[in-house]
């Protein structure tokens, strides 16, 4: 069982903490009436809240910065406003969830569809909206109705929601049958789709969003079904003090527009690459990457980087090419420069075991030489935007920044001042001059793209080898559950 136990003292948003701290002054346990029944009275009394969830993209996960998550954050929050400490159960598939609220715990959050059939549960206000996805395997005829789905082999999670749009749809549709998944993820069952084993499956819009990077095999069908509701489930019969307060501080963050803005942060971003450039990346990475994993996981181990953030880097330079050259004279699978290949002592840049060990010592040496102001992703960030752009630039960019009153430490606002180096009233102020300045922005933003799916990769490879391992040639029959027509 996995759990976690989280003080909430110690915030994991540092770009949110202005925010929170007006925030939480109006959500302090003292602006809410006594507790109404012995549940909350408890809760408040142990000084923490247990939560069941699950370990997605969608709900919560361990990032590079701490716990992460759409849901994580909403729980967090709500126990900063409750005034105690976070303890997550995230050992759970969706079908888990329900039981072990009426089991144990405080309450339940993992995407949950809001079902006011299900017994010995209170669901609280709606949270967000839910549209079920028809997706499908690339190359199929696209599916554009429900008829179309005949003989298609489908797929969804079991209790995830998608299993009640399909019953629903059924009455209309008798013809309608399906496959059910209750120890899956979405990422899994998306996989499933990709490697043949099922021809589509129904997932939500949001969750499709954030994956469809990872799955370039999967395809976007259409809208299926009518909305749900995602809420948070409480054990029934233990009061209404909880739901209540759950409830006020939902309304509050909608009605001050910080749930649409976590939505937009978590749900509402998936162009950092484009779709065919990140088909080719997952296709490169198949195919030229374990070439010179190895050589990566080397030089990562000297100069102390992640291999995958530096494989990314190599990506963006050189598309993994070890005899990629550009017209200004730069070569290799790292792109050094002459002067650089030899201040650092890399006799032939055309070899890629030099040049990637030139390349993560570059980047080393640039992050040492930063100023100590720039501390934790700021500095790695501002480093590999200097090895685009130079180092000189990089501190021009600074310059411009606390000139327009900004941070000079922190990326987000460096990369607002970046592109001026491309304007005259501004590069004619500073030490280096003209710089194309957008393209370090881009450069850093694609780089942190393609680690997120290298991660991403990396972390679920032992998951779906095991899944295979224990699906051999694409037997589903202990995984799914058919779910026939209705005769």
């Amino acid at each position: 069982m996995t759990v976690a136990h989280f003080d909430t003292s110690h915030r994991a948003w540092r770009g949110y903490a202005a925010l929170a701290a007006v925030f939480l002054l109006g959500l302090m346990p003292g602006r809410f009436d006594a507790p109404k029944d012995g549940h909350l009275e408890a809760i408040l009394a142990r000084d923490f809240i247990s939560v069941h969830t699950r370990n997605t993209p969608t709900t919560y996960y361990v990032g590079r910065q701490g716990p992460t998550g759409f849901e994580y954050e909403l729980m967090h929050r709500f126990a900063d406003h409750l005034g105690v400490s976070l303890t997550l159960d995230a050992s759970h598939y969706i079908r888990e969830i329900l039981e072990a609220v009426r089991r144990e715990g405080d309450l339940g959050a993992a995407a949950l569809p809001l079902d006011p059939t299900q017994e010995g549960v209170i669901f609280s206000r709606p949270i967000i909206e839910l549209q079920s996805l028809l997706v499908y395997r690339r190359g199929l005829h696209p599916p554009e109705t429900l008829e179309d789905l005949e003989g298609l082999t489908l797929g969804t999670l079991s209790g995830a929601g998608g299993d009640l749009i399909l019953r629903e749809l059924q009455v209309d549709h008798p013809r309608l049958s399906w496959q059910e998944a209750p120890d899956l993820e979405v990422a899994e069952l998306l996989g499933r789709v990709e490697s043949g084993a099922l021809d589509a499956a129904v997932v939500f819009e949001h969750q499709f969003r954030l994956n469809r990077l990872f799955f370039p095999g999967v395809e976007n069908g259409f809208p299926i079904g009518e909305p749900l509701s995602m809420a948070w489930a409480f054990p029934a019969g233990r009061g209404l003090g909880l739901v209540e307060e759950a409830n006020r501080f939902l309304e509050t963050l909608r009605r001050e527009g910080e749930l649409d803005r976590l939505v937009s942060r978590y749900f509402g971003h998936d162009d950092y690459l484009e779709y065919v450039g990140a088909r080719t990346f997952i296709q490169n990475a198949r195919q030229r990457l374990p070439e010179y994993t190895e050589l990566f996981r080397e030089a990562a181990r000297q100069t102390e980087f992640d291999w995958k953030l530096l494989a990314a880097l190599g990506y963006q330079e050189s598309h993994w090419d070890p005899a990629a050259t550009s017209p200004t004279g730069v070569r290799g699978l790292m792109m050094l420069t002459l002067p650089t290949a030899g201040d650092l002592g890399v006799q032939d840049r055309l070899d890629p075991a030099q040049s990637i060990e030139g390349g993560a010592r570059y980047l080393r040496e640039l992050k040492d030489r930063l100023p100590e102001s720039i501390t934790g992703e700021d500095r790695l960030y501002m480093a590999m935007a200097a090895y685009n752009v130079g180092l000189g630039h990089l501190y021009d960019a600074r310059d411009i920044t606390e000139r327009r009153g900004g941070d000079p430490d922190q990326w987000e606002d460096v990369r607002e001042s970046l592109p001026l180096l491309q304007e005259r009233k501004w590069h004619s102020k500073t030490r280096y001059g003209y710089a194309h300045g957008g393209e370090p922005v881009i450069y850093v933003r694609n780089i942190r793209r393609y680690y997120e799916i290298l991660t991403y990769v990396d972390r679920n490879q032992q998951q779906f080898n095991q899944l295979n391992a224990r699906l051999p040639d694409g037997d589903d029959s202990d995984v799914f559950q058919l779910i026939p027509p209705d005769s």
